[in-house]
């Protein structure tokens, strides 16, 4: 039985998409729920399987062709799988050579959070080290040992003298969304950025205190962001018009709160939304901050997790940025910046002392939010994360 592999219903936001790269060739064998290939939307990488195990008996769609929602890019055979399920295995061999017997490297098996960890902090491919756990399972040690390899010699940056040279490289379509909402951004807002300075002593003696005994009864870390999160989300309830967005000639003010956790990924910049997280905990808000970056980086995050938002927050201080001018993330009419936590020289009672400093930026549309607002929203994140016990009591 011939089976069509479509692509599947896109929202009504997306038009189109681009196939990426077959991972099969016509007239392999495919197994069920087996990746095929990846489709590229403005927003998302999606994965289409096989239907059914069988033949891949025609490719229709060639990489990089754009195609619609259940169009039918290949076919697979089913019935190819019947002759197949008769043949007698080949007898294992007593004696493995040695160069049979090493550990195959990881492909998509499962990482523990100590590997998830070290791979991302050091941008590394899990395809790439060599598991010799159980099953191939890459371990702790495997990543270190990965990352003490030398690393290969790379041709010069610097041409050649009297060369030229230069590459010209398509955009992705993430890329070219991207580029389009960022202008898009700056032609229709009025786009004003306002800032302060945190004094963030308070909060990392408090996240020192409780760190190992909240990782124990949760299973995650407590980071920063989870105070950020919910600093902003008493200031927005303070000043409901910054949580607001422009319809036509209307002001839409939302009663609820989805944030958008600005993520970088090697494909570019995605905003995955939080639903609903005035009503979520601190541990959920590390879980789910947590699952967007490993859903993120592995290109996993669905359409519906990108859609919508009422306000963002953006970190630039991950990647050592001290300050910064965030660009609004449309039709959201504002955004909070975080920077990097620098030891700074200020004063206290008439002394000077350092203290651990993060500069926060608001960008904002001031067709509808004045500066008055701004300031004193940033000013309301200021004192919840000097004074963390506002956070508990909602002063």
């Amino acid at each position: 039985m011939k089976l069509d592999v479509k692509v599947p219903v896109l929202p009504e936001s997306i038009t189109d998409a681009t196939l990426l790269q077959w991972r099969k060739k016509a007239g392999e064998f495919v197994r069920r729920d087996e990746i095929l290939i990846e489709l590229e939307t403005d927003k998302v990488v999606l994965e289409i399987t096989a239907p059914a195990d069988g033949v891949l008996a025609e490719i229709r769609k060639t990489n990089g062709t754009s195609v619609g929602g259940e169009e039918v890019i290949a076919v697979v055979d089913s019935e190819a799988q019947a002759s197949l399920q008769g043949v007698t295995p080949a007898p294992v061999a007593t004696k493995i050579s040695a160069a049979a017997a090493k550990p195959a490297p990881a492909q998509d098996r499962e990482l523990s959070p100590a590997v998830r960890k070290l791979v991302a902090e050091n941008s590394l491919k899990p395809e790439q080290i060599v598991g010799t756990g159980k099953g191939g399972r890459i371990t702790k040690e495997d990543t270190i040992a990965h990352m003490q390899q030398p690393t290969p010699t790379t041709p010069p940056l610097l041409p050649m003298a009297g060369e030229r040279p230069e590459q010209r490289v398509a955009m992705t379509r993430l890329r070219k969304r991207i580029a389009e909402r960022l202008k898009e951004a700056q032609n229709t807002a009025a786009s004003l950025t306002t800032f302060n300075e945190v004094n963030m002593h308070a909060v990392m003696e408090l996240r020192n205190k409780y760190k190992d005994k909240f990782e124990k009864t949760y299973g995650i870390k407590l980071g920063f962001m989870s105070f950020f999160v919910k600093a902003a989300l008493e200031a927005l309830k303070r000043y409901p018009i910054v949580n607001a967005s422009i319809d036509g000639d209307d002001i839409v003010y939302h009663g609820f709160f989805d944030l958008g956790i600005a993520v970088s990924t090697t494909r570019g910049l995605v905003v995955p939304i939080m639903r609903n997280a005035d009503a979520l905990s601190m541990a959920e808000i590390e879980s789910m901050i947590g699952q967007f970056g490993a859903k993120a980086r592995e290109g996993k995050l669905s359409i519906e997790e990108l859609t919508g938002g009422t306000f963002t927050i953006s970190n630039g201080g991950i990647f050592g940025s001290l300050l910064s001018t965030p660009i609004l993330n449309p039709p959201q009419s504002a955004i909070l910046g975080m920077h990097k936590i620098q030891e700074r020289p200020v004063v206290e009672n008439g002394h000077i002392v350092a203290r651990p400093m993060m500069y926060i930026a608001l960008s904002y549309d001031h067709r509808i939010i004045d500066g008055q607002e701004a300031v004193l929203f940033l000013s309301a994140i200021k004192d919840a994360i000097e004074d963390p016990s506002r956070l508990l009591l909602q002063v």
